[in-house]
C-alpha cells in the first residue's frame, strides 16, 4: 500500500469499490434448501456455476443469467436429474438480495469528499438490480464487467476504474471481497482493503 497522503491528510482521493458481497448481499437460504433436498452438499451449485469457464461468459456479458443458469446446469447432470439441476441453477441465479445499510451509508459519506467508482464483476442486469436496490444513484460512475468486456483481476479493467477517477493508481482505495482481486490492485500500486465485514471498510476508509 502506498503511504503518500495530499494537503487534506486523506491517504486517497477516489474510493474504487466492488459491489457483491460488499455493497449487494446474497441470502443463499433458498437454494441451500434446495440442495439438501436434493441430497447435496451445500456450496456444490455455487462452485459448479461460479467454475471460470461457466461463470465467464456471464460477467464478459456474453450471456444472461437464465443462460448462465442452463450452462450451469449441465455442470450438475451427473450429480442430480436434470430438472433438479436445471431448479438449482435457477435458484442460484435468481438469489434473493439486499444491500448492506452499513456499507452504503460509508460509502455515500465518502462519496461527499472523494469519487466512488463501482468496479464490478456482474452481469448485464446490474443496473437493473442497483435500481430495485435504490442504488442507481450511489456512485460517480459504474465499471461492469459486462460491458466492457474486461472482468477483475485483469488490469485493464481497473485501468478504466482509474481514468474515471481522474486520479493515479496511487491515489486510489480499492475495496474487494476476492483476495485475488485486491492483489491485483495492490500490484498497480493502489491502497487495497480485502473487505470480509463493514468494520474492513470503515477502517479504509478512516484512513490508516
Amino acid at each position: 500500500m502506498s503511504d503518500a497522503s495530499d494537503v487534506s491528510g486523506r491517504p486517497f482521493d477516489a474510493v474504487l469499490c466492488d459491489v457483491d458481497n460488499v455493497i449487494r448481499v446474497y441470502d443463499p437460504t433458498p437454494l441451500s434448501a434446495l440442495e439438501r433436498a436434493a441430497g447435496l452438499a451445500e456450496g456444490t451449485t455455487m462452485k459448479v456455476a461460479f467454475a471460470p469457464d461457466t461463470v465467464l461468459p456471464l460477467v464478459l456479458g456474453r450471456i444472461t443469467p437464465d443462460e448462465w443458469a442452463w450452462s450451469a446446469a449441465r455442470g450438475l447432470s451427473g450429480l442430480v436429474p436434470e430438472v433438479t439441476a436445471l431448479e438449482l441453477t435457477t435458484a442460484l441465479a435468481h438469489s434473493p438480495f439486499h444491500a448492506d445499510d452499513t456499507v452504503v451509508a460509508l460509502l455515500r459519506r465518502a462519496c461527499t469528499r472523494v469519487p466512488l467508482i463501482l468496479v464490478t464483476n456482474a452481469s448485464v442486469q446490474l443496473e437493473e438490480d442497483l435500481e430495485v436496490l435504490g442504488l442507481a444513484d450511489l456512485a460517480d460512475h459504474v465499471v461492469s464487467s459486462a460491458r466492457v468486456g474486461l472482468a477483475k483481476p485483469d488490469r485493464r479493467i481497473y485501468d478504466l476504474a482509474v481514468d474515471l477517477a481522474g486520479v493515479p493508481a496511487e491515489r486510489c482505495l480499492f475495496v474487494d471481497d476476492t483476495l485475488e482481486n485486491v492483489r491485483a490492485a495492490t500490484a498497480l500500486g493502489m491502497r487495497t482493503a480485502h473487505y470480509r465485514v463493514p468494520e474492513d471498510l470503515r477502517r479504509a476508509l478512516n484512513g490508516p
